[in-house]
């Protein structure tokens, strides 16, 4: 699904994104704002589901060694042009975040914005970060919020101000581009990241401003500004 539909308009978008100072989520918000990424300096990164792995170049940026895996090979080929292009050059591996072909401990930070955090299992690919992740690694995640998922139809363009989803049918949800998008709610997301190793160690929930920008139309800023779209979640390896 991703080669086919969507590895066009992200690649579009990609060396912009390599460019740019870090920000995250569908607003773009600054990482000044969001504060998402620890001290970076000499520490082993990996980014699951890198996309197009403008991630891994801020990263290399702040001094860090990233590493990203993803499984769409034409999002892989425009972060290798990228790469080849701009700089830096950095591991890609194309493979799934839910089964990384790497040892175990090899990471002080994973990362995942809107890639294995939406569209990989919660219950494989949250253990095998925690497998991945050396003693008191960092685990940071982007995803949608609850909330946003429960006030989106099926089949609709953007979220609305009421309830459309039961509480039960947000953990898995089939698509209509024919993609599964998993929502583990809040309770069912902090016993997955308990019973893998971790504490979580804050979950932030983003509320932007009434004038944010967005390139994605499936919520409008009059509904981010009053609720929140976007979640942030750090826990450590313990």
């Amino acid at each position: 699904m991703w080669d086919e539909r969507y590895s066009g308009w992200f690649g579009d978008r990609a060396a912009e994104q390599w460019a740019a100072e870090p920000h995250w989520g569908i607003w773009a918000t600054p990482e000044s704002d969001l504060h998402v990424l620890p001290e970076l300096v000499d520490k082993d990164v990996i980014d699951l589901g890198c996309g197009t792995a403008y991630i891994g170049a801020w990263v290399m940026r702040a001094g860090g060694r990233p590493v990203g895996i993803d499984n769409s090979a034409e999002q892989l080929a425009t972060a290798a042009a990228l790469q080849a292009e701009f700089g830096p050059v950095f591991p890609l591996i194309h493979g799934n975040a839910e089964d990384v072909p790497l040892p175990d401990a090899s990471f002080d930070v994973a990362i995942s914005e809107y890639g294995a955090s939406s569209w990989c299992d919660p219950t494989l690919w949250i253990p095998e970060a925690a497998r991945l992740l050396r003693t008191h690694g960092q685990l940071i995640f982007l995803r949608n919020s609850t909330l946003l998922e429960l006030c989106t139809a099926v089949g609709a363009d953007a979220a609305t101000d009421r309830l459309h989803r039961p509480y039960a049918d947000v953990a898995r949800i089939a698509r209509t581009d024919g993609g599964t998008h998993f929502q583990l709610p809040t309770g069912q997301m902090i016993r997955v990241l308990r019973d893998s190793g971790f504490v979580v160690d804050e979950l932030t929930e983003f509320v932007v401003p009434a004038d944010a920008r967005s390139d994605y139309g499936y919520v409008t800023p009059e509904w981010a500004s009053a609720w929140p779209s976007v979640e942030v979640w750090t826990a450590t390896r313990i």
